[in-house]
């Protein structure tokens, strides 16, 4: 074989094993990860708090007493109900507010078993606030004024913003009422009392605060036993305390008062300051 016909066969095999090569694929571009899920607080009847996060439409981690559980989503005639560690979270929303129940779950996981907290959460047309939701560590609470007839009270108290930057409030806090020996006062529930005496029934809107300002809400009750209902004596608190929105960090405040009927009522947070404007408790 002459060498040029060797030089051809060499060249022809080079080609043949270049068209056999198959182009390296371009990598994947990295899949950036979205923002993680809000944490949604639920104030329960009993003074504590669940908190909810929703990863995605089919899971629910509710953290409630110290613990974390992951539930799925399950069929449910109304509203978003999710199961899972032998406990049931079932969330409707109406007129403003959403209602979420912690439940055990019945024989063979199914719905109907015992009722362990009912909880609930106003759900606002909220307008939009440049600012961070305040953080319950740059916050002071105290009392600016109160008033006081026919067996009922109303105090007024502030939020102050003693952070260095300035942040939002919206919705209503989360009040709890503590005795002289420490202990939560879980006989006496928490009702959201919608609008104030400057918007009756309104929904609650943000409230921006520049360092050192105020936000304003109103604590009412009433003093007098219901004797119908079997009540000779009213629970006695000496502390407050409160969680703002989506916030766990605890606010507190030493205030006496021994609100009667198993109940006060607390009006949304509000840019300006009324003795008189808190909502009026019914006997």
């Amino acid at each position: 074989m002459t060498r040029s016909a060797v030089a051809l066969l060499s060249c022809l095999g080079l080609t043949a094993a270049a068209c056999s090569q198959e182009p390296t694929p371009a990598p994947a571009p990295p899949i950036e990860a979205g923002p993680p899920a809000a944490a949604v607080g639920y104030a329960c009847e009993s003074g504590k708090v669940i908190t909810a996060t929703y990863p995605d439409t089919q899971t629910a981690q509710v953290s409630y007493d110290g613990r974390d559980y992951v539930l799925t989503s399950a069929v449910s005639a109304s509203g978003a109900r999710y199961v899972g560690q032998g406990l049931e979270w079932w969330t409707a929303s109406r007129n403003g507010q959403e209602s979420g129940t912690l439940s055990r779950l019945g024989p063979n996981d199914t719905t109907g078993g015992t009722i362990i907290e009912r909880c609930s959460r106003p759900v606002p047309a909220l307008a939009p606030s440049p600012e961070a939701p305040c953080n319950g560590t740059n916050l002071r609470l105290s009392v600016e004024g109160g008033d006081a007839g026919m067996g009922n009270r109303v105090t007024t108290l502030a939020l102050q913003n003693v952070g260095m930057q300035a942040c939002s409030l919206t919705g209503y806090p989360t009040v709890t009422l503590v005795d002289a020996g420490d202990r939560v006062l879980s006989t006496v529930k928490t009702v959201q009392e919608p609008g104030d005496y400057f918007a009756k029934g309104a929904a609650p809107s943000a409230v921006s605060l520049k360092p050192l300002a105020k936000a304003y809400f109103d604590l009412a009750w009433n003093v007098v036993p219901h004797e119908s209902e079997g009540e000779t004596t009213c629970p006695e608190a000496k502390t407050l305390r409160l969680t703002t929105p989506g916030d766990m960090s605890v606010v507190s405040l030493t205030l006496a008062l021994s609100p009667c009927g198993r109940q006060i009522r607390v009006g949304p947070f509000r840019p300006v300051s009324d003795a008189s404007a808190g909502p009026a408790p019914t006997p």
